[in-house]
């Protein structure tokens, strides 16, 4: 795929949407011109966005590190969602992958497809959006590809990260007897989307949902001290139980150690008993913090470096010999109908 190339549109394009900065006349290679191209930050890698690639030069000592993320409207956010904020959830949802993988952020490639409802101001919010992330993360646009769809708004990011020779950590390579930890707080992206759905603009879980936080501070911990690590974008279950099931070992989730915030913790009193409320907010998703598996005489070291980068985690379970699964609640073993999300 080019840098930046233009598909043909499907049917005739709806005039955009104005507003007082807009050009008289925008096609395509105008938003390019005006949106895109100064997201690559003259980045030579990037051709100017004018070529039909871009070249990523090897760096001494260095792996490439690559991830794709697609989001479209309806699945990973909602119509009504502000655009600038949309396009710093695709970005971040890409820093995460990222983060898991102890990689340093490098730059990325965007595919969208634009509806006919997102016109010059829809298209310029999103641009912003990236730009401020850009700046909050030290990335830098290499290229991409636009066109138009009679469907709703889709994005890909494809991101490009650089970790040390041999030194990304991966989701198979836990081993039998290592603390499970996770960072942050669990169920907070559940209950964002939760207040979204309803209208609840005052809660202060939307913004975890719009907006998530991806844990990049703990990429040197994670290569210092993490055996196995994955992102928690579908489920902390389903995570966890992701890195078990590709290290070939079996895992055992201790339910309430779950780390919850303020609202998490007030959802579990409310709830029709304290199990349901912790499956819930541990099966949710969209919460973007990293789980990971390191050494038990190394827990307590990991634990003080993230605190010195001003992040907390916990341990939540420990990988054991075998295959099984097991999530406990209080040392009794329940039945998990709702591990995590799944895409059908």
């Amino acid at each position: 795929m080019p840098p930046w190339t233009l598909s043909p549109a499907i049917g005739r394009p709806s005039p955009m949407n104005r507003n007082e900065d807009a050009p008289a006349a925008v096609d395509e290679f105008d938003l390019i011109a005006l949106l895109m191209r100064p997201l690559a930050q003259g980045a030579p890698e990037a051709l100017g966005l004018m070529d039909d690639a871009a070249v990523v030069p090897p760096q001494i000592g260095q792996d490439l590190i690559v991830s794709a993320d697609m989001m479209v409207e309806g699945v990973h956010f909602l119509p009504a969602d502000p655009m600038d904020q949309v396009a710093q959830k695709l970005l971040r949802v890409n820093l995460s992958d990222l983060a898991a993988k102890g990689a340093e952020p490098y730059g990325y490639f965007l595919s969208v497809a634009w509806p006919a409802r997102c016109g010059w101001a829809e298209r310029k919010a999103f641009a912003e959006g990236l730009e401020r992330d850009q700046r909050t993360f030290g990335l830098k646009l290499l290229g991409g590809d636009t066109t138009s769809t009679p469907g709703p708004l889709a994005a890909s990011v494809t991101i490009l990260g650089r970790v040390p020779c041999g030194r990304a950590v991966l989701r198979s390579t836990a081993k039998a007897g290592d603390a499970v930890m996770v960072s942050g707080q669990i169920g907070d992206g559940w209950l964002g989307l939760q207040a979204a759905l309803r209208g609840d603009q005052a809660a202060a879980p939307l913004r975890r949902y719009r907006i998530p936080q991806p844990r990049t501070a703990l990429r040197e911990m994670l290569r210092k001290y993490a055996h196995a690590a994955a992102d928690v974008s579908d489920g902390l279950i389903a995570d966890a139980g992701r890195i078990a099931e590709a290290s070939g070992l079996g895992l055992t989730l201790a339910l309430e150690r779950t780390p919850l915030s303020q609202d998490g913790r007030a959802f579990v009193e409310d709830a029709p008993d304290r199990l349901s409320g912790l499956l819930t907010l541990a099966g949710g998703g969209d919460d973007y913090e990293i789980v990971f598996t390191v050494a038990e005489d190394d827990v307590a070291a990991a634990t003080a470096q993230a605190a010195v980068l001003g992040e907390s985690v916990a341990v939540i379970g420990r990988m054991v010999e075998g295959l099984r699964v097991r999530v406990l609640f209080e040392g009794r073993e329940i039945r998990v109908e709702n591990a995590g999300y799944r895409h059908i």
